[in-house]
């Protein structure tokens, strides 16, 4: 609830007073049940402004570059509209979470449309690598995606928590 916002919260989130849209766009088939239940888990914990909604995008049946173009052509055409897009990739920026809720905080406080992208297992073409916002790596190490769409869900728990000036995150 807005109206339990600490004063140590970033003054962006203070100012906030409408729900913010924020789309998570995966490559891959339907969460699998183990992933589906942390996922379940951290929405249910997500408080207003966060409106976290999820479209999955199938599989390229080709392989390697013409599966890459594909996939962010169908990326790319679910973009529209969205004011501030993130990617995640192996080879993006590492970030902690205080730096994450740092860079949320702008387009949470102006109620922009926020869209992270999960993409397939060729990755991104550097074509849509350059109309992002954010490359974000949650580590160097490759991740299944499911685990990666479970640990983003967190993450977007943990964010909110350190802006809010909650106790679940510790320095």
């Amino acid at each position: 609830m807005l109206s339990q916002i600490t004063q140590h919260s970033p003054p962006g989130l203070r100012k906030l007073n409408c729900s913010m849209s924020l789309t998570i766009i995966a490559i891959g088939k339907k969460h699998e049940s183990w992933v589906s239940e942390g996922i379940e888990r951290y929405q249910k914990r997500l408080k207003q402004p966060y409106n976290v909604e999820w479209i999955l995008l199938p599989h390229s049946s080709f392989e390697g570059n013409k599966a890459r173009q594909e996939e962010s052509d169908r990326i790319s055409g679910r973009l529209s509209g969205f004011d501030f897009t993130i990617v995640l990739d192996e080879r993006g920026r590492m970030i902690d979470s205080p730096q994450l809720a740092g860079i949320l905080d702008d387009p949470l406080a102006h109620s922009q449309k926020i869209a992270i992208v999960i993409g397939g297992a060729y990755g991104i073409t550097e074509e849509l690598r350059q109309q992002v916002r954010l490359v974000w790596s949650l580590s160097p190490l490759v991740l299944p995606h499911q685990l990666v769409r479970l640990i983003l869900i967190e993450q977007l728990y943990r964010v909110q928590k350190i802006a809010t000036g909650g106790s679940y995150h510790h320095e």
